[in-house]
């Protein structure tokens, strides 16, 4: 079933909702995902971060709300089972092209989110998985936007 949405959605963003050069903002929601001090981090399969570092997150699907959208994503992406908190964060990621073209535009909206279930592996649109404390999030080259936001989070848990 998992693999089916996965292949909708694919085909729909081929289609008239691809998110590279888009007429119109993405929202997406992420998770902050913290335990004994360290936080979850997922390395991206597709663009536009494939291969980076990240946190759990993405698209929220039409009739979903944000709350029920995060937990949907990080179960895809991780096989945990969160409960979202505290909103964290909203932001914007805007990624433009070598002629300044907007390529992606996404509005995310960070929770923290607790562990309620499941166990931690690299699901749909990652491919692998880590707890890294604030030390290791330079090394890992995660997003100093992102960056900022842990050690927000990890100070405040």
């Amino acid at each position: 079933m998992k693999q089916l949405r996965f292949l909708i959605r694919s085909a729909t963003l081929r289609g008239s909702l691809r998110r590279d050069y888009p007429e119109r903002p993405f929202l997406g929601v992420g998770a902050i995902i913290i335990e004994q001090q360290k936080v979850l981090l997922v390395r991206r399969a597709n663009p536009p971060l494939q291969g980076e570092w990240s946190i759990p997150g993405g698209m929220v699907e039409t009739g979903e709300t944000t709350r029920e959208a995060v937990v949907r994503e990080v179960h895809e992406e991780t096989g945990l089972e969160v409960k979202p908190v505290q909103l964290l964060e909203v932001f914007e990621r805007i990624l433009r092209d070598d002629d300044a073209r907007v390529r992606y535009h996404y509005v995310l909206i960070d929770y923290l989110c607790h562990v309620a279930g499941g166990a931690a592996s690299a699901g749909s649109d990652v491919t692998e998985l880590c707890w890294a404390g604030a030390e290791e999030l330079k090394e890992l080259s995660v997003s100093p936007e992102t960056c900022s936001l842990i050690r927000r989070a990890l100070i405040s848990s």
